[in-house]
């Protein structure tokens, strides 16, 4: 599978969970079907879900001053309520609700009109549809999926309704998704509660590429995705080949009224360097109102990154992931020539920043937004094993209150020393 550039060149995509559930400001779809909601409850939101004041236009030029590249809207949840017009059932916010109008179209062309990418999330499970729940895979891959809504009981599957819903609903849905809008990325959730085969996702793959041959598709295709979605916390050890961190603004996905605690800039920063140190993009989500305003505590965090990113551009955009753990204290980038090393500093540095195993010589030192150039020697080593010594680097004497980014230029492309350093 080749991945398109754009994905790994962007760094920064927006995530938008929006649906009926921000009316009553319940958790999407989930609170039903936990049974801390009544199905019956949660859909009476289709009342009162109205995007009054919904304006695409500014949702992505706040994206774009974020340092957003691309931005992924829920185009259907689990809960089967699409925001566009669909033929594929009668559940969607243009037929049900006081929105009353497709909601999908505006947000592709508001981003194109600012060269921002268009990602589409889509569920392939649908708790609210009949013909869904009328197959059980060859084995719970997640227990708790036993559920009214997901899972026929045993012996009473009807393949018959299985197959219709892939045609009718599955695939009919995707190809309005493909045809009226046509993604530069599709960001599928749901797989989990049937096996691959029953979702038959090696066809689904070749469906969509025929209609949009340079269409990403996500990790959540079993083994017909093309970057792995890691969610909620930066992966220790990073996947092999592209990937992707979805990661919450707040704590919670949809919009809650009850949930305040956003996240500062100071830690969207620490999540952002680490994510792009690791070779990933961070997916960052923010759950709009259901009259289509993001709350301003998101809007004011967007821009504080952004912020940032302009600050230290050189060092994101068009980079790959840096150094190995062990190197250096902090995430670290490399220019695409491998000549120039970005090196990140969390805390203010006391003294000096160290740099380990680096066998290149270094023509200078300089900290992004302020262009001061930094003192630096080496120290110890092994020069007849070949074991460098420790690169020094005198600390900044101004820095970034949310993270500092220092340029370390080499004499030729990065070299390594990756020994054990014995005598």
């Amino acid at each position: 599978m080749t991945m398109q550039p754009w994905f790994t060149e962007a760094k920064l995509g927006i995530f938008l969970h929006w649906g009926i559930y921000a009316v009553d400001g319940v958790a999407e779809s989930w609170s039903f079907f936990s049974g801390s909601l009544p199905y019956e409850t949660y859909m009476r939101q289709l009342d009162g879900f109205t995007a009054a004041r919904y304006e695409p236009a500014e949702w992505a030029a706040l994206f774009e001053r974020a340092g957003a590249r691309y931005a992924v809207l829920t185009t259907k949840h689990h809960d089967g309520v699409a925001l566009w017009d669909t033929r594929a059932t009668d559940l969607s916010v243009v037929k049900s609700t006081p929105a009353g109008r497709d909601l999908v179209g505006p947000f592709a062309d508001a981003l194109r009109e600012r060269n921002l990418r268009v990602g589409l999330y889509f569920s392939h499970n649908d708790w609210s549809h009949p013909d869904y729940p009328t197959v059980r895979p060859s084995r719970l891959h997640r227990p708790w999926v036993d559920n009214r809504f997901a899972m026929p009981l045993p012996g009473e599957e009807d393949p018959e309704a299985w197959e219709r819903y892939l045609r009718v609903v599955h695939r009919g849905q995707i190809r309005e998704l493909m045809e009226n809008y046509r993604p530069d990325l599709l960001w599928f959730d749901g797989a989990w509660e049937r096996d691959e085969e029953q979702w038959r996702l090696g066809e689904l793959r070749e469906q969509i590429l025929a209609l949009g041959p340079e269409t990403v598709l996500n990790g959540r295709m079993g083994r017909h995705g093309d970057y792995a979605t890691p969610e909620l916390g930066v992966p220790i050890t990073p996947p092999d080949g592209p990937w992707e961190l979805c990661y919450t603004l707040g704590d919670m996905w949809g919009y809650q009224p009850t949930d305040t605690a956003h996240k500062s800039v100071r830690e969207l920063v620490r999540v952002f360097a680490e994510t792009i140190g690791g070779g990933g993009n961070l997916l960052l989500n923010t759950g709009p109102r259901e009259d289509g305003t993001i709350l301003p505590e998101h809007a004011e965090r967007l821009e504080g990154l952004g912020r940032w990113i302009r600050r230290n551009e050189e060092a994101v955009y068009g980079t790959v992931a840096g150094l190995p753990y062990g190197h250096h204290y902090g995430p670290s980038t490399l220019a695409p020539d491998r000549r120039t090393l970005f090196l990140c500093c969390f805390d203010p540095p006391r003294g000096f920043v160290e740099l380990r195993g680096l066998r290149n010589k270094v023509r200078r030192v300089s900290v992004l937004g302020t262009g001061a150039e930094l003192a630096h020697r080496v120290v110890g080593g092994f020069p007849s094993r070949d074991v460098p010594g420790v690169l020094r680097i005198e600390a900044p004497a101004v820095t970034d209150p949310e993270a500092t980014v220092l340029a370390v230029e080499l004499d030729g492309e990065l070299d390594l020393y990756r020994g054990q350093g014995e005598g």
